[in-house]
């Protein structure tokens, strides 16, 4: 049996327009618009997406996948998706305290839950957060529970004891090995995450969620985090971009007036 952890995380809509997205400067939080509903991860999902492919490899009977999530106003709703697509367990970390934190504070307490956990063989996470863009977490989470560490990881398989990784370089992938318990983030090129079925929904609203409240992952007091948010803020539109048709009576005639146009501004 491989015992798989999978972290995601909840984020805004990363397809809303910039006329719509808002900031608190006061109190340094980026706002849900009105309307908008929240998303997982991206990243995340690819995440998810590989742990069911090594099902997939190994048969359902041989794994089991754990979903950790956290924060402090999740959206049950949302986080069921990650059990209609095949997941196992939900953990949901749901506590005024789980906000706010910077990367080495959200890797403690994912942490904590990890180790309450108990058993793992391989923990997953998404490559970086659409939102900060950080990346920070997955290295932190390996370095404290001094496991090895792969990231931008395009494929995983197991070979008994161990994993075989594909990593993405800038120029192809090198394939790397390392034994169990391991962690690995994952890059977008493992693929999106696989639509849940309509029984699969249905089926996971009836599946029970484990909330786990500060107190029931750490009993003693945590170092506060190691970062202060200056100031969170849009920057100015420094410069406007204009947009000039340039037409043909056909394709080749529209494209030597494409080159002359572009001679003419000294582009070419």
């Amino acid at each position: 049996m491989i015992n798989i952890v999978v972290c995601v995380k909840q984020v805004i809509d990363t397809e809303i327009g910039p006329a719509y997205f808002k900031l608190d400067e006061e109190v340094k939080r980026a706002l849900r618009p009105l309307g908008s509903q929240p998303i997982l991860n991206p990243f995340d999902e690819n995440a998810l997406e590989a742990a069911l492919m090594i099902r997939d490899s190994l048969g359902a009977q041989q794994s089991k996948i754990t979903v950790v999530s956290m924060g402090r106003r999740l959206a049950k709703a949302l986080l069921r998706k990650t059990l209609a697509v095949g997941a196992d367990d939900l953990i949901v970390l749901e506590d005024d305290i789980f906000d706010s934190f910077d990367s080495y504070k959200t890797v403690e307490w994912l942490v904590a839950a990890i180790r309450r956990i108990g058993t793992y063989d391989l923990v997953l996470c998404g490559r970086q957060a659409a939102d900060t863009n950080a990346g920070q977490v997955g290295f932190g989470i390996a370095e404290m529970l001094e496991i090895p560490c792969i990231s931008a990881a395009r494929k995983i398989e197991i070979e008994g004891e161990e994993l075989i990784v594909e990593r993405i370089t800038s120029d192809g992938y090198d394939v790397l090995k390392t034994s169990m318990p391991a962690l690995i983030t994952v890059s977008s090129e493992v693929g999106e995450l696989r639509f849940p079925t309509v029984m699969a929904l249905r089926a996971a609203q009836k599946k029970e969620i484990r909330v786990w409240k500060r107190e029931d992952i750490c009993s003693h007091s945590i170092p506060p985090q190691r970062t202060d948010l200056v100031r969170l803020f849009i920057p100015p539109v420094v410069s406007k971009t204009a947009c000039e048709m340039v037409d043909g009576v056909d394709a080749e005639d529209a494209g030597k007036n494409l080159a002359l146009r572009l001679r003419e501004a000294g582009l070419l």
